[in-house]
């Protein structure tokens, strides 16, 4: 069987993780990348438990941008293209103040929720150019059209990351490429955890029930393209 190759970033936790293991029992062979080289392999075992095949696992902090381009070097010496990427890693950063954040705390929310997007659009376009079907989504948030105060740092490189893709979307347009982005809106997560902890978390959907959306968006049938598609609008397809 000649699986699709689909790279998915921060798959250690959450909807990474969740998104992982349900494109690896849709078919894909899965390339999980996170920093935690433990979580990996706990993920390994469960997709081989699921889908009953080995996923690729490359820990990978996402701030090394070198890092990224021998990530691609890699994938073409030994899949020789990608099918499918899901950028989901995130950072939420500190919230507060705009005033009271730290030089470090900012860049390292713009490093990985932005300037991280742009090294792998960057190191792997060539490699989906040589899928028949290469398929992209970047995870985004509801902070971009619903701004509000003490999440400035976190919305603005969403908000960057949207305005990005959609510019990449439209320099792909006459390719077969397909990017779109993907709006999860809030899901029980750690880190929704760590923005809301008053929360009542069982009002939110879990990152599972989220992630059983996501491998249609990275299918070769997939024909969206350009869209920012909303879970609880347009995921339940």
């Amino acid at each position: 069987m000649d699986r699709r190759i689909v790279l998915v970033t921060g798959a250690s936790r959450g909807i990474g993780r969740a998104a992982a293991l349900e494109l690896a029992k849709a078919g894909n062979h899965v390339i999980a990348t996170a920093r935690s080289e433990k979580a990996l392999t706990k993920l390994d075992d469960e997709i081989q438990a699921a889908a009953g095949h080995p996923a690729t696992l490359i820990p990978l902090d996402l701030r090394d941008m070198n890092a990224i381009d021998r990530l691609a070097s890699a994938l073409l010496e030994r899949f020789g293209r990608l099918d499918g990427l899901l950028g989901n890693a995130g950072v939420l950063g500190t919230l507060g103040p705009l005033e009271n954040i730290s030089p470090a705390a900012f860049q390292e929310t713009v490093e990985v929720n932005f300037t991280s997007n742009w090294r792998l659009i960057r190191a792997v376009h060539p490699l989906l150019r040589m899928s028949d079907a290469g398929r992209a989504l970047f995870v985004t948030s509801g902070i971009v059209p619903r701004p509000r105060a003490f999440w400035g740092v976190y919305g603005a490189t969403k908000a960057a990351l949207e305005t990005m893709i959609a510019c990449y979307a439209d320099e792909v347009e006459k390719t077969p490429i397909r990017v779109n982005l993907f709006d999860p809106g809030a899901v029980r997560t750690e880190m929704r955890f760590k923005a809301m902890p008053g929360e009542d978390p069982l009002t939110l959907p879990t990152p599972q029930e989220v992630a059983a959306t996501i491998p249609q968006y990275l299918a070769a049938e997939c024909a969206l393209h350009g869209e920012r598609i909303v879970f609880a609008k347009r995921a339940k397809s």
